[in-house]
């Protein structure tokens, strides 16, 4: 069984294209755990736009390029569908399921989730979940299935420092083929949206805006950029 990622296995959701910051540690834990080592369950955690689906579809990757069957499930998109969907995870090596916080409160989610868990604990099967908060602040009142996914590893993801986001910053840009210098991401920085979801997006409108100009990105561009987006 092999569900693949949206859109398949994305370049740029790969641990290559992550800058780990002040998470080199549960970036290296993660790796091992594609790997198939070390823990068997495993739960990330941390702020909106922390890099959590990232990190989930990096190791669902990993695992698959590494010749394991993987399966990755999106919650927050899957909530309104059946819960069926849990059933017969058991058969492959690696679990990840991303934002099981989407289905806290709903009864026949959780006693999916609960029965699921249990299969892969049996059959020594491996699951990475991300959430964001901690085990304990979970939306979850079945309380078997809580006391379930406080078992394991739990990994928090820091925020990046301004520095890590410009490094971050560059190191898309780079993927995209775009030169950003230290002074234009930090013009960046102080101007946009400071979640890297929303620079992500705007460093693609900014890739088609200076191949369609025929121009560098340099901060009288971008200047002419926001005046005519205003």
């Amino acid at each position: 069984m092999q569900l693949p990622l949206p859109l398949g296995f994305p370049e740029q959701r790969s641990f290559a294209q992550y800058h780990d910051g002040a998470n080199r540690e549960a970036v290296a834990a993660l790796r091992a755990f594609a790997r198939g080592e070390g823990e068997v369950y495993l739960y990330l955690w941390g702020e909106t736009a922390s890099g959590k689906t990232h990190l989930l579809q990096a190791t669902c990757r990993e695992a698959h390029e590494g010749g394991r069957r993987a399966a990755y499930l999106p919650l927050g998109q899957l909530r309104d569908r059946s819960p069926a969907l849990l059933e017969g995870l058991e058969r492959v090596d690696l679990v990840c399921l991303d934002d099981i916080d989407a289905i806290g409160g709903d009864p026949d989610w959780e006693t999916a989730l609960f029965h699921c868990f249990n299969r892969l604990h049996e059959q020594r099967r491996q699951l990475l979940v991300t959430a964001a908060c901690p085990p304990a602040r979970l939306p979850v009142r079945l309380p078997d299935l809580q006391t379930r996914l406080a078992w394991g590893l739990t990994l928090q993801l820091k925020p990046l420092s301004d520095a890590d986001k410009l490094t971050a910053l560059q190191l898309r840009a780079r993927q995209l083929g775009l030169e950003l210098t230290p002074r234009v991401g930090r013009f960046l920085l102080t101007r946009f949206p400071r979640d890297l979801p929303s620079l992500w997006r705007l460093l693609e409108r900014l890739d088609h805006a200076t191949l369609a100009a025929k121009r560098k990105l340099t901060i009288p561009f971008l200047k002419q950029f926001l005046e005519e987006q205003s």
